[in-house]
């Protein structure tokens, strides 16, 4: 018997949506329990022993980490999302750890307190992408015409500049055009559009307004002045 799965989230985690993607690519059917990272409740520290998300609760056994949650479903769930080939699925091990390194950059890039800082960020964004656009296959996806676990990654990734996009131009993403592509594929994708709820637009506006950042600062200064208030 297959055991109950139930996914921890939270509300604007990249690495939930990961395992959110790769759970309805496998067309399997899960719980999905939300918390407040801020206020994180007692029964959630007792099974996450680095105190994030995602967890997966499979029927008494709590998985913690997304890359561990990742591999556990491969390993017991239909429609395999790496490739069969032992070395191309190395590789794709390795994109997996790379799109995790430019998650870290993006917190780095929304967190930099000043214009130095961002522009590091931006300079090392910039880098990673132009990589990774030299080693993509033909598309739609990653490595051809089959979804796999490096494009449930990348899904939260693209997802980002969504709202960065709308901020300002920041020359990471533009002119890279197999990137765009597959940018546009993924955003196409019913489990990637599906990972996050209607609210996940306002919410990570409002987090990045929060950060008291260099980000922060650009974005207040882009909003627009409501109508005058009549007296």
């Amino acid at each position: 018997m297959t055991a109950k799965l139930t996914l921890i989230s939270h509300t604007l985690c990249p690495y939930v949506q990961r395992a959110a993607i790769a759970l309805a690519e496998k067309g399997v059917a899960f719980d999905r329990l939300y918390i407040d990272l801020a206020n994180k409740p007692d029964w959630f520290l007792r099974i996450s022993p680095l105190g994030k998300t995602p967890v997966l609760i499979a029927g008494d056994t709590a998985i913690f980490e997304s890359t561990a949650i990742l591999e556990y479903l491969e390993d017991t769930q239909p429609n395999p999302l790496h490739p069969a080939d032992p070395l191309e699925r190395a590789r794709h091990r390795g994109w997996i750890e790379f799109g995790s390194s430019i998650l870290n950059d993006i917190a780095g890039f929304y967190s930099a307190g000043d214009e130095t800082a961002f522009a590091l960020k931006v300079e090392a964004l910039t880098g990673k992408f132009s990589r990774l656009e030299t080693h993509l296959g033909p598309g739609p996806f990653f490595g051809g015409a089959q979804f796999t676990l490096v494009d449930a990654v990348f899904g939260p990734v693209f997802r980002y500049f969504d709202t960065f996009d709308q901020v300002g131009e920041f020359g990471i993403l533009p002119g890279r055009f197999r990137l765009l592509d597959w940018r546009k594929a993924l955003a196409r994708r019913p489990s990637v559009l599906n990972a996050v709820g209607p609210e996940y637009p306002e919410e990570l506006h409002r987090f990045l307004m929060r950060r008291h950042s260099y980000l922060s600062m650009i974005m207040q200064a882009s909003q627009k002045p409501g109508p005058p208030i009549a007296v």
